[in-house]
């Protein structure tokens, strides 16, 4: 018969004080064919220490296991195998950040294999997150499939993230720029250029020109911040090239294209990046640039991304169809761009209006309303009728409330 039992390391906290800590490896002792067996199992998780020691019962005898992976070397091959599916730069540093994250939460509890992540083990890890929910959810999914990477190589025995729930996101509505706002923030580039050093005059034509891309082309800030000169021919701005080879531009207008041809540009081949600094850094510089002008032109909420949104509903509003934004934005599907910008379809909103017109001229009850002095009350509910009544004035001029 064997029995398991936990023994603590040399210089765990809770070893003075005889507590069974759960981060301290687990030990088998016992008789198993005749032989007695006295080793640590290398597991701390004491359920899979208990079926490992079933099977070795029943099998009588110690049953081959599979080499254990180590979390370094599960995170190193998992990010190795995701360099070829072509993610997006950002995609992969924010894996990069969650191993770290992983990997730092795990020593400071004593784990080192990845099947000795649980769910308790995981909900607390998930604890440790200080992200707005949309984050955490977003984080929540790159953790379960780093997990189902593991699972598929027989690394874990099943994928504990999957069990977690993902935090309630509250969808924030679109909120462009009006027009106001958009004439204070490019009046404040003056004052901006008055505020900052002696190259103050530079920077603020390409602050300019950065905020009018924004607004105009409606890409992103790190788009914006690795522009290259090619990109530009004449008014035509090149965006990206679909899956079919053909190239996806966009057209500016002669204004904003004559602006950006006199943007001194950083350096030959970029308008805002000089090439060498990490682009990462070079887009946070431009961010707090853009909120320094959002504070000096006095924006509340003030974002860059509300350039971007600004852009796509004065498109909608103007009755270009939802399916040609969603090209422009570059979204990967158009129900990514109904998602978010649905409610400012134009036609939608006329083709709403006219199917309710004609479903009230069909209505028996508003037409009778209509026809004043005509209508035949009779044919009419009671409810209806005080309800009528009570909108148009009863016999006698009384009106009755409902």
């Amino acid at each position: 018969m064997l029995t398991i039992y936990r023994r603590h390391r040399k210089g765990c906290k809770h070893r003075a004080k005889g507590r069974k800590h759960r981060h301290c490896p687990i030990w088998v002792d016992g008789f198993l064919s005749g032989q007695e067996i006295r080793e640590s199992l290398e597991i701390r998780d004491w359920q899979r220490a208990q079926e490992l020691i079933r099977d070795w019962e029943i099998a009588d005898r110690r049953t081959a296991s599979s080499a254990r992976k180590a979390i370094s070397e599960g995170w190193q091959e998992f990010l190795v195998d995701i360099q070829p599916r072509s993610l997006h730069e950002s995609t992969i540093r924010k894996y990069k950040v969650l191993e770290r994250q992983t990997q730092s939460d795990a020593k400071e509890r004593g784990i080192q294999f990845l099947d000795e992540f649980t769910l308790p083990s995981i909900s607390h890890f998930r604890s440790t997150w200080q992200d707005a929910p949309r984050t955490s959810a977003k984080k929540l999914e790159r953790l379960r499939s780093f997990f189902d990477f593991a699972l598929k190589r027989k690394w874990v025995p099943d994928n504990p993230a999957t069990e977690l729930k993902p935090p309630k996101v509250t969808l924030c509505p679109t909120l462009p720029f009006t027009r106001e706002e958009m004439q204070r923030i490019v009046a404040a580039v003056d004052t901006y250029e008055d505020e900052i050093d002696e190259r103050g005059s530079l920077n603020a034509q390409r602050l300019l020109s950065f905020v009018l891309l924004l607004r105009y082309a409606g890409l992103r800030t790190g788009d914006i911040t690795r522009l290259r000169r090619d990109q530009v021919q004449g008014n035509k701005l090149f965006l990206y090239t679909q899956k079919t080879g053909v190239a996806v531009n966009t057209i500016l207008p002669n204004p904003i294209a004559y602006a950006l041809e006199r943007t001194p540009t950083v350096t030959a081949t970029h308008f805002f990046w000089d090439g060498r600094q990490l682009i990462e850094i070079t887009i946070g510089s431009w961010r707090r640039r853009l909120a320094k002008l959002f504070e000096l032109a006095t924006v509340t909420g003030g974002h860059p991304h509300r350039f971007r949104d600004t852009c796509a509903v004065e498109l909608l509003l103007t009755g270009v169809p939802i399916e040609r934004v969603s090209i422009l934005l570059g979204h990967q599907s158009v129900r990514i761009t109904e998602k978010h910008y649905a409610p400012w379809v134009r036609s939608r909103q006329e083709q709403l209006e006219a199917d309710l017109t004609n479903a009230w001229k069909q209505d028996p009850e508003l037409v009778a309303i209509s026809g004043g002095h005509e209508r035949d009350t009779r044919k009419l509910s009671t409810v209806s009728s005080s309800f009528y009544d009570a909108i148009l004035g009863g016999a006698g001029g009384n009106r009755t409330h409902v």
